[in-house]
C-alpha cells in the first residue's frame, strides 16, 4: 500500500471537527490508513469522574527493539467566531499554497506527516522493519490532559510496550521550518491566592480589615524581582499575575476577600515543590507584618525537564538540516505539551511545524512545509534504525 499524501490527509483530518474532547471520526481515518499498512491498532478510550470521556489510538508495527514512537493529538481548540475566518475553519480549503483550517498547524499537519512517513517506511521494507514503529495519538491534549497520553502511557507500561525513544510533532519552529528542535520544556505552576479580611464601609476603615492592601503587597513580593537569571538551556523563569477578583461592584465597600491567580513558568533551577515553599515564605512574611490570613491553592503542576544531547537529537538534527539547509537550535521555550508525560518513560524531543498561526483565527499551514516535514520524519526513521538497530 502506498503512503497517503500528507497534504490530502491533513485536509481530511481538518474536515473532522474534532474540538476537544471529541475525535469526531479523525481517529477512524488514521486507523484505516494504518491498519491497511499492517499496523496493529488499539483504541484506548478512558474516562474519569468530573472529566470528559476521551478516545485515543495506539498503533504499532513490529515487536522487537529498537522501538521508535511518534506522538501527537487530533483534538483542536474551538474556532471562535467562524464568521471571522477567511476560509471556513473545518472546510480544509487549499488556497495560495496553504491548507486552511483549525488544527492545520496544531497539530493535524504533523500527525498526517508522521503517519505518511511511517507507512512509507513500512512499505519500503515490506513490513519487515528492523525494530518497531508506533504512533501514540490522543484526543485530550488541548483539554484537561487526564484521559489521554498520561493514561495511554500507563497502559503501554502494563502491556510492555513502552518505546525506547519518542518524537512529539508539536509545532516547534518560531517562523520557519528547521529553526528549532525542542529538547525540553519549562515547568508550569498555576496558583490561586485568597486573602481574607473583614467587610466594612470605605469611610470607616478602622472598623474593617482590607484584604486588597495585603494582596497587593503579597503580589509585589513575588512579582517585583526576577526568579533567576536563566540557565544554559532555559530562559529565565517567569511569573505572571493573570487575574484579580473581589466580586465587589460597590466603590464604597471594603471587600471581605480578594483572590488573585498567577502562573509560574520555571526552569531547572526550581521545582514545583520548591516554588510552593517559596510562595508560602514570601506570603507568610507579609501576613506576619500586616496581619490577617490567606489561602493558597495550586492546580496540578508540570515540572521542568530536558533531554540530554545524544544520538536521538543527533538523528533528528541531521534529518532537519538535510531537508531545510538550517542547523536547528535546541530550545526549551513555549508552553507545555504531552512530552511532559512521555519524559517519565523514555527520552523525548519535539519537532513539528511553525507556530505562527496555531490557535489563531485563519490557522493555516504551507503545503510545502507539510511535504518537507513528512520527508524529515521519513529521514528520521532511516537515521534512527541505522543508528540504533545496527
Amino acid at each position: 500500500m502506498s503512503a497517503p499524501d500528507p497534504v490530502e490527509l491533513t485536509a481530511e483530518l481538518i474536515r473532522h471537527a474534532s474540538v476537544t474532547p471529541h475525535s469526531a471520526g479523525a481517529l477512524d481515518v488514521l486507523q484505516a490508513h494504518l491498519e491497511a499498512a499492517g499496523f496493529t491498532c488499539t483504541r484506548l478510550p478512558f474516562s474519569e469522574p468530573g472529566t470528559p470521556d476521551v478516545d485515543n489510538l495506539f498503533a504499532r508495527l513490529g515487536t522487537r527493539p529498537p522501538h521508535f514512537c511518534f506522538a501527537g493529538h487530533v483534538d483542536v481548540v474551538p474556532p471562535g467566531d467562524e464568521s471571522r475566518w477567511a476560509h471556513p475553519p473545518f472546510a480544509a480549503q487549499i488556497a495560495d499554497g496553504y491548507v486552511h483550517g483549525r488544527g492545520a498547524v496544531d497539530m493535524k499537519g504533523a500527525v498526517a506527516g508522521f503517519v505518511s512517513a511511517a507507512i512509507d517506511y513500512a512499505g519500503t521494507h515490506k513490513g519487515d522493519i528492523p525494530g518497531s514503529i508506533s504512533l501514540l495519538i490522543t484526543g485530550d491534549e488541548e483539554g484537561p490532559s487526564i484521559n489521554g497520553t498520561r493514561k495511554m502511557l500507563k497502559w503501554l507500561e502494563a502491556e510492555g510496550q513502552i518505546p525506547d525513544h519518542c518524537l512529539v510533532g508539536e509545532p516547534s519552529n518560531p517562523a520557519a521550518l528547521g529553526e528549532a528542535i525542542k529538547i525540553g520544556r519549562r515547568g508550569s505552576l498555576s496558583s490561586r491566592l485568597t486573602v481574607i479580611g473583614m467587610q466594612g464601609h470605605a469611610a470607616y476603615p478602622h472598623l474593617a480589615d482590607n484584604p486588597v492592601h495585603k494582596i497587593v503587597r503579597m503580589l509585589d513580593e513575588i512579582a517585583s524581582k526576577p526568579l533567576d537569571e536563566g540557565t544554559e538551556f532555559f530562559e529565565p523563569s517567569s511569573l505572571q499575575v493573570t487575574g484579580i477578583e473581589t466580586g465587589n461592584p460597590a466603590t464604597n465597600v471594603i471587600p471581605e476577600r480578594i483572590t488573585a491567580q498567577f502562573n509560574i513558568r520555571f526552569n531547572e533551577t526550581h521545582s514545583a515543590e520548591s516554588l510552593k515553599a517559596w510562595l508560602h515564605e514570601r506570603f507568610g512574611a507579609v501576613i506576619a507584618e500586616m496581619g490577617g490570613r490567606y489561602e493558597l491553592e495550586h492546580e496540578p503542576s508540570s515540572d521542568c525537564f530536558r533531554t540530554e544531547p545524544g544520538p536521538l537529537i543527533d538523528v533528528v538534527r541531521a534529518a532537519v538540516a538535510a531537508r531545510t539547509n538550517r542547523e536547528p537550535a535546541l530550545t526549551t521555550n513555549g508552553g507545555t505539551s504531552d512530552a511532559r508525560f512521555i519524559k517519565d518513560y523514555c527520552p523525548v524531543i519535539e519537532f513539528g511545524l511553525t507556530g505562527q498561526t496555531m490557535h489563531k483565527t485563519d490557522e493555516c499551514v504551507a503545503v510545502e512545509d507539510l511535504t518537507r516535514l513528512t520527508d524529515i520524519y521519513r529521514d528520521v526513521l532511516d537515521g534512527y534504525f541505522a543508528r540504533f538497530a545496527g
